[in-house]
């Protein structure tokens, strides 16, 4: 297996999963919210999604996604830049006993020319924003036709440059917070376990336009538009009862304007011509 050679933002990156990877599940399974994001993106991927497919997973993390599709019958090839991440999907997927329907590999989703699996897949899946880790993302989006069968789906989870939730913030008083999508043409710091690393914001209008020659667009939601965002502690604790609310009106107004555009995040497919 080849090492992946990782310009210095992914480095950092890397380094900052590497050390959240022992604790990621711990951190964030059992929150409220994330499941609720969790069910949304699967259940928007399985509407497209023919049984038994060949599935490239890009930034797999500890495998959750992996192990649900796995477990749906379908073949995943689960990447990530991580290998602290990547050795919690591999004992993930051996203790599920999913061994034959999940293959591995640390490849950056920078470098897809370079995957040890050279076969064509059903759909390209990067989930939770994983892809907001790239200046390159143009680089990205234009590998997918090369690696996807004729009538082949990507579904991406991006952050896009609003956020509803986000900007509200303002009123709180947070400005830096509510405001960093705006002024982030040259990528704004994340933190993760005290690494820092840069994150860009990417409209659907831009995934769009970079894959308009070879691809159509047929889903798009707003995922947390109504529902607040997960970094909102505990809300889905503290008010259950407004938080199932929140959930059923988001689930009916996903795909509506101006819903679909203003979330903490966008799941968009597009099914290759």
């Amino acid at each position: 297996m080849n090492t992946p050679i990782l310009n210095i933002n992914e480095q950092n990156a890397a380094t900052a999963f590497n050390d959240q990877s022992v604790l990621f599940d711990e951190l964030y399974s059992y929150n409220a919210i994330i499941q609720y994001k969790r069910n949304r993106v699967r259940k928007h991927v399985l509407q497209f999604l023919k049984p038994q497919a060949d599935i490239l997973e890009l930034n797999a993390g500890t495998g959750e996604d992996a192990v649900f599709f796995a477990a749906q019958g379908h073949r995943v090839h689960a990447t990530d830049i991580s290998s602290g991440m990547q050795a919690q999907l591999k004992e993930k997927v051996s203790r599920h006993q999913l061994t034959g329907l999940v293959t591995t590999e640390l490849c950056s989703f920078t470098e897809l020319d370079k995957l040890s699996k050279n076969i064509s897949y059903d759909l390209i899946f990067s989930n939770f924003a994983g892809l907001n880790c790239t200046n390159e993302l143009e680089k990205v989006l234009l590998s997918f036709n090369g690696l996807l069968k004729p009538g082949g789906i990507a579904t991406l989870v991006i952050l896009p440059k609003f956020c509803l939730w986000e900007t509200l913030l303002v009123f709180k008083g947070k400005f830096r917070t509510a405001t960093r999508r705006f002024f982030s043409a040259k990528g704004r710091t994340a933190h993760v376990e005290g690494n820092l690393f840069k994150c860009w914001y990417y409209s659907p209008k831009f995934i769009r336009r970079v894959l308009k020659d070879n691809f159509d667009l047929i889903g798009l939601e707003g995922l947390c538009t109504i529902v607040p965002p997960s970094y909102i502690e505990n809300f889905a604790e503290k008010y259950p009862k407004a938080f199932r609310r929140l959930c059923a009106k988001e689930d009916k107004y996903k795909n509506k304007w101006p819903w679909k555009n203003i979330g903490d995040y966008y799941v968009i497919t597009l099914k290759k011509k």
